[in-house]
């Protein structure tokens, strides 16, 4: 998987996703749907943005009879892939969500190996856990328990929040959801997002300004 100048990331995670969202809309030239539905909620926002590749895997938290691979082979997986990760995982037990797919002692092994921030379709517990680690999460919401806890498969595409992810995507997520970025772009989607953010700082600087008026910005627009 190629990865890029840890720089370049550094500079992608100083904006927020909505921005990204938008530098990749003009990068491509019409809106597309590459983000997650309002189901992803960032549970810890007070520990900022995360950007990271995707690894993925599936779980069950309750269904005794679902296929159960070793999880150590996913751990030696995130320790073998360069980072920063994302570990985007999805609850697939029969009533998804009831039982927490992850929890303190993951996040904390998951950090151990590489990991940045973590993407849940289902639900976490541990929260306070999970803070003291320093681990973004992003999930359904809480719960305190899970029953038999499952690894079904990983390193395989996978769709979270309607989003479809493939291990090696470049994923941010933020307080408001998760954006997929062209990685192959995003020399030029840093770029764009610079000159989105000072179009933006300009129009809200007319918009605070003493003399605004709808009537100017009529015309404006006329220019």
């Amino acid at each position: 998987m190629p990865t890029l100048d840890p720089k370049l990331l550094e500079a992608l995670r100083e904006f927020d996703s909505p921005t990204l969202f938008n530098a990749v809309t003009r990068l491509r030239g019409t809106p597309g749907e590459d983000y997650t539905d309002h189901t992803i909620r960032c549970l810890l926002p007070e520990l900022g943005p995360a950007i990271g590749y995707a690894v993925t895997a599936e779980v069950t938290t309750n269904d005794p009879d679902s296929p159960a691979l070793d999880w150590l082979d996913y751990y030696a997986m995130l320790e073998a892939t360069p980072g920063p990760l994302i570990a985007v995982l999805k609850d697939v037990d029969s009533r998804p969500g009831r039982g927490a797919s992850f929890g303190d002692g993951m996040a904390t092994l998951h950090q151990r190996l590489g990991v940045s921030g973590v993407l849940v379709e289902g639900t976490v517990r541990d929260l306070a856990g999970i803070r003291r680690v320093g681990l973004p999460v992003f999930a359904w919401g809480t719960v305190p328990g899970h029953g038999v806890f499952n690894l079904t498969r990983f390193s395989q595409p996978l769709t979270v929040g309607q989003l479809r992810v493939r291990p090696g995507d470049l994923l941010l997520a933020d307080a408001d959801g998760c954006v997929k970025l062209p990685a192959a772009e995003a020399a030029q989607i840093l770029e764009l997002a610079r000159r989105i953010r000072a179009e933006e700082e300009a129009i809200f600087a007319a918009y605070r300004a003493s003399d605004f008026s709808v009537a100017k910005m009529r015309q404006q627009r006329g220019n």
